[in-house]
């Protein structure tokens, strides 16, 4: 099947692009034509997803507002304008709170929040002068619920759901639309230590309705989707891409204790 061109000739920044649903995203968006700019601390994936994707590369620690600038200038500079930004760089941190440390509850929320902050910022000018464009924000499911022993992730996911709604409907009459994907558990190397544990895994398979971790493809097109012409009046939209797992009250699966097939 030939591959719609929904980005043909559209210039498209990406962040946390060098595994992981940054990676799956620039070839996705680089095989329905976009001109890509990826930016990523970690230099050797990032150069291997441009060199696969025909993108430009900037080593980019999105936690230095002039670094992420100068990532959007970049795209800016190359291409005479922009069109898309995808803000998906993220870590988690875990640990209770009266034993989580100070340095990761900051490096969380400067890689989680201030990230997509520092991206839209200087994002939000070009889009203008485009006369329109749109931004998409990886959150998360953990953005929207809380999560056991994950609360500097829980709140930094939840500022950048909210921070999607404020933007669109700050942006909605100059063209820009902003939403955000909120992936639940998916297979990259971000949840390589809950897939060596067979007990998570086999809670994991209990909770999800479709019975497996996503995989970041899948995250993937809900991006493509939210960023492209497809989506033209659907700004400030949190899209869940989790299997099933918020659709369900959290009551136990009497399906299953009761032996109802």
């Amino acid at each position: 099947m030939q591959t719609a061109q929904r980005f043909a000739d559209k210039v498209v920044v990406v962040t946390g692009a060098s595994s992981g649903i940054g990676a799956a995203t620039a070839r996705r968006l680089a095989r329905e034509g976009a001109k890509l700019v990826l930016g990523d601390v970690e230099v050797g994936g990032g150069e291997r997803v441009a060199a696969e994707t025909g993108a430009r590369f900037r080593r980019t620690d999105v936690t230095d507002e002039a670094q992420v600038a100068r990532l959007v200038e970049a795209a800016v500079d190359a291409h005479g304008r922009l069109d898309v930004l995808v803000n998906n760089a993220g870590i988690m941190g875990a640990g209770t709170l009266p034993d989580l440390d100070a340095d990761t509850w900051h490096r969380v929320i400067a890689i989680d929040l201030d990230s997509v902050f520092y991206g839209c910022r200087a994002a939000l000018p070009h889009l203008r002068a485009a006369g329109g464009g749109a931004i998409v924000n990886t959150a998360s499911i953990s953005g929207i619920g809380g999560d056991y022993a994950l609360p500097a992730y829980n709140a930094a996911k939840a500022g950048v759901v909210n921070l999607t709604r404020a933007l669109a409907i700050e942006h909605a009459d100059q063209g820009i639309r902003v939403n955000c994907v909120c992936p639940g558990p998916i297979d990259t190397p971000m949840t390589d230590v809950a897939k060596a544990i067979d007990a998570v895994m086999d809670e994991y398979a209990k909770a999800i309705p479709m019975a497996r971790f996503g995989t970041a493809d899948e995250v993937a097109s809900a991006i493509a989707f939210l960023a492209s012409d497809d989506a033209t009046y659907v700004t400030g939209h949190a899209l869940v891409v989790d299997g099933g797992l918020t659709a369900c009250t959290g009551q136990p699966n009497l399906r299953r204790a009761l032996g109802l097939g």
